[in-house]
């Protein structure tokens, strides 16, 4: 069985895209090959480091890279999916891409208030992101 390339972009591949590609790693197992990539990456985001810790995944180590940069170098995937608008609207488009899908979520670096509050914000996020994810696994296996 070929594995399956996911893409995951959101605009500073610091929090919604990283949560995805890790929840696809976990439930997804060895059926993909799942990279994560921003418009203008940055850095990792501290709540969504917390929540994931929270939830057993460890995304402290991810690094943060350009969907530019994946572009130029003629990968292909799949599936890309954009977590944010900004990702719609300016994402390269992908040579040989099956499918281009778009979850809008809320940007966690977006959030205000104290650490737990912005916590509390990127744990709802992070819900999202799993749900949404574990659909799309549910409904892309019993496609296969």
């Amino acid at each position: 069985m070929t594995k399956k390339s996911v893409l995951f972009i959101c605009r500073h591949n610091s929090a919604r895209s990283q949560i995805a590609a890790a929840f696809l790693r976990k439930f997804g197992g060895d059926a993909f090959d799942v990279e994560s990539a921003g418009l203008e990456p940055g850095q990792l985001n501290p709540q969504a480091i917390a929540v994931m810790h929270e939830v057993g995944i460890d995304i402290r180590d991810q690094k943060t890279q350009s969907v530019f940069d994946l572009f130029q170098q003629g990968k292909l995937y799949h599936t890309v999916i954009t977590v944010c608008q900004p990702a719609a609207d300016n994402c390269p488009i992908f040579p040989g891409v099956a499918k281009r899908l778009h979850w809008p979520f809320d940007d966690p670096s977006q959030f205000t208030g104290t650490w737990e509050q912005r916590l509390s914000e990127t744990r709802r996020v992070r819900d999202q992101i799993e749900i949404a994810v574990k659909e799309w696994l549910s409904e892309n296996r019993n496609a296969e």
